[in-house]
């Protein structure tokens, strides 16, 4: 079991952004890689994202570990998240999936949390639930180039 990291969150600068559109991760999880999608990539790099959404995810020493985007509307918060690909697979994702959540809960009063994962990956749907999360809704989603199958998923609060 890997140590428990600790994360703490500042609105996203620009060297920020520019350093997460340059991260890549392993097959399959390459999917989540910015440059495989212009209109994600450009909203990353676009200043009003930061000051509105995105949120720099940093460990104890400060150094840049993840990412999260949270977008709320009547209640309901949207959180979108990623680790650093070197972290990924190391048993950190429940840590930083809470510590998302104690952020937003934080920012937001929320009724519930939504996220979107592909389905594909079993990995991050296994970390969402331990969570809290609940399956929703299954959909077909047109990114990165092609249609591919997501899933909803909710936690109420």
């Amino acid at each position: 079991m890997a140590a428990r990291m600790q994360f703490h969150f500042r609105q996203m600068t620009a060297p920020d952004a520019r350093a997460i559109a340059t991260w890549h991760y392993p097959v399959p999880y390459d999917f989540y890689d910015w440059d495989r999608d212009a209109d994600d990539l450009a909203e990353l790099l676009d200043p009003r994202s930061w000051q509105q959404w995105y949120y720099a995810a940093l460990d104890t020493t400060g150094a840049l570990v993840g990412f999260l985007s949270l977008r709320e509307a009547d209640g309901t918060v949207e959180i979108g998240l990623g680790l650093r690909p070197d972290l990924t697979g190391n048993g950190h994702g429940l840590a930083f999936m809470l510590a998302c959540l104690d952020y937003a809960r934080a920012r937001y009063t929320p009724v519930c949390f939504r996220l979107a994962v592909a389905t594909f990956n079993v990995r991050a749907i296994r970390v969402y639930e331990r969570a809290g999360f609940a399956p929703g809704r299954v959909y077909q989603h047109v990114t990165n180039g092609g249609r591919h199958e997501f899933m909803e998923m909710i936690l109420v609060v």
